[in-house]
């Protein structure tokens, strides 16, 4: 349905104008068994209906099928679809199963030792479990160290003379996305701290007489415009892929996009029905995709490809291989797939590996470009 233009298209009608994006509020923890939780209060714009930007949603598709993958970075223009994307994913996900009660979204299939609420559960009981959405959480530039990692519940402390953790973001999101727009412009403290938790896969808290360790795993999402600053190398490294996103310059395109935008402004219910079959497709894909990743073969052969690519483009350390295989492995699986091969390298190779080149200053060329010239000389055109 991402063609020059689409036939849903109804008559603009006055009166029937909605927000222009979907937006979060977070819903006390005494509702949600003391996890925090976002509460959309609009229904996502369809993922399937967001015409064009092809890289960034296939980018966003191999990360909900291999979260191992490390994330995916999108930079480019503002106003191209960044953040609708990642909320329309999160949105076309089914909801995940968690343990009830517990604030930090456990799999009841696998409860975390390090988690204080499942670790405490008696031994050879099977937990209790619930149904939740997909979190996506928002990470606010202005954020404060404490409500990313979690801090002294103060109120409790004060009513109760009780001391007790009350979870910051980092536990909203575990098990789902962490959203950071203008990651460019992020603190560097709190870069640290997502630094830590994105190589350990748990968050540590050892302040205010507290010391307590939880779960923290999720797909880091950031999104930002290169022309406002520099991501730290540390922090662009931990990102597995990177997606460069543009204004459409062709008037057929650009049309496309402001019909659909307008089109579910006016109408939401009408507009997620019209795609609803286009949803479901791409659900199934995703799903399938993740049932199917463990049986994709990996030959040794497509390995040795990856490495010659990452050597011949210079990249530090062997991440960028890692990051390459998965990515095409995941990729392999979403097609359907069952043995990664030369053209899932290909497609995946600028998305995995841009990010990751030295920097030559007698150079000017892109990154994509150096990618797309060393895929040529590795793997002929």
């Amino acid at each position: 349905m991402d063609g020059a233009l689409s036939s849903f298209r109804p008559a603009i009608r006055a009166g029937q104008d909605g927000q222009a994006s979907r937006r979060t509020a977070p819903r006390p923890a005494s509702e949600t068994g003391g996890r925090l939780a976002a509460v959309p209060t609009r229904s996502a714009y369809p993922f399937s209906a967001i015409a064009g930007q092809q890289e960034m949603k296939r980018a966003l598709m191999i990360a909900a099928v291999d979260p191992s993958i490390g994330g995916v970075l999108v930079f480019g223009d503002r106003g191209t679809g960044k953040s609708t994307a990642v909320r329309s994913l999160a949105a076309l996900l089914p909801e995940m199963a968690v343990v009830a009660g517990c604030p930090f979204a456990c799999d009841p299939a696998a409860p975390q030792v390090s988690c204080s609420h499942c670790g405490n559960l008696a031994k050879g009981k099977k937990p209790e479990k619930r149904m939740v959405p997909v979190p996506v959480v928002d990470l606010p530039l202005g954020t404060t160290e404490d409500r990313l990692a979690g801090a002294l519940d103060i109120e409790r402390a004060l009513a109760q003379g009780v001391k007790a953790f009350e979870p910051g973001l980092l536990a909203a999101a575990h098990r789902g996305f962490l959203y950071i727009d203008e990651v460019n412009l992020l603190e560097d403290h709190l870069v640290d701290l997502l630094l830590d938790v994105a190589a350990s896969g748990e968050n540590v808290v050892e302040r205010e007489g507290i010391s307590l360790r939880h779960p923290a795993r999720f797909v880091l999402i950031g999104s930002g415009n290169p022309e406002e600053g520099e991501l730290r190398p540390q922090l662009l490294d931990r990102f597995g892929l990177s997606v460069e996103v543009s204004t459409p310059t062709d008037l057929a395109s650009r049309v496309e996009v402001v019909c659909r935008r307008d089109a579910y402004d006016r109408d939401a219910p009408g507009f997620m029905k019209h795609w609803a079959k286009d949803e479901a497709r791409t659900r199934e894909t995703i799903l399938a995709g993740r049932k199917r990743l463990s049986s994709v073969t990996l030959p040794l052969g497509t390995i040795e490809q990856a490495a010659t690519l990452c050597m011949a483009l210079g990249t530090d350390g062997l991440r960028g291989e890692l990051t390459l295989v998965r990515a095409a492995r995941a990729l392999a699986a979403l097609e359907g797939d069952l043995e990664v091969g030369t053209a899932h390298l290909r497609s995946v190779a600028a998305s995995a590996l841009r990010h990751r080149l030295r920097r030559n200053p007698l150079d000017e060329t892109v990154a994509t470009t150096r990618v797309e010239k060393a895929l040529e000389d590795v793997f002929g055109p």
